[in-house]
Formats: C-alpha cells, structure tokens, sequence
C-alpha cells in the first residue's frame, strides 16, 4: 500500500508543478487551476496516509470501528 501512496504523492507533486509553471493566462486556465488543487489535494492526502497511524485517523473520520 505504501507503493501507491508514494505514486499518489509523485502525481500530486507532478501535477502541483505543472499547475505552478503554466504562466500564461488563456482559455486553459481552469485546466490549470484544476491541476493545480488536484495537485494539492494528492500531496496532502499521500501524506496523510503515509503517517503512522492513519489507519485510525481514517477509520476515525469514517467513524469505522
């Protein structure tokens, strides 16, 4: 699992990156924007998942027991 956690925080990042370089204001914008909250959205979901623990932290907020 943490495979695909790490995956999803490289994505994340990738996708952060891309949204931050595009400089240009044009009819992409809102593909820019979107890259760049999904972006944001992978990097703090792949660390939360990566800390120790998470497994109740998610159960937690599903209320799982």
């Amino acid at each position: 699992m943490g495979f695909w956690y790490l995956l999803l925080l490289l994505i994340g990042i990738i996708l952060f990156s891309i949204g931050i370089m595009k400089k240009g204001v044009s009819a992409a914008v809102k593909a820019v924007i979107l890259l760049f909250v999904i972006g944001i959205l992978f990097i703090v979901v792949s660390i939360v998942l990566l800390m120790p623990g998470s497994s109740d932290i998610i159960a937690e907020l599903l209320k799982m027991e």
